[in-house]
């Protein structure tokens, strides 16, 4: 699920790849903004068949916030 994540941040967010770990916080170290948070939530959807309500995207903090929900998701 991580390697999944990684390259949607990679190829659509245009992140590097070496800068993304389980523990990088998506705004203070990959400085994700609101939108793109939003560009990777209807990635994700689409990728992953989840939906995702309003609250679980305020509870990601990290990359492995992110990859937890997907775990726990699918």
């Amino acid at each position: 699920m991580f390697e999944k994540l990684k390259a949607i941040l990679v190829e659509e967010l245009s992140l590097n790849a070496d800068d993304i770990t389980l523990s990088a916080e998506l705004v203070n170290d990959l400085g994700i903004n609101s939108l793109e948070l939003a560009d990777l939530v209807l990635l994700c959807e689409d990728e992953f068949g989840i939906e995702f309500s309003e609250d679980d995207i305020h509870k990601f903090i990290t990359v492995g916030d992110v990859v937890e929900f997907l775990e726990q998701q699918a």
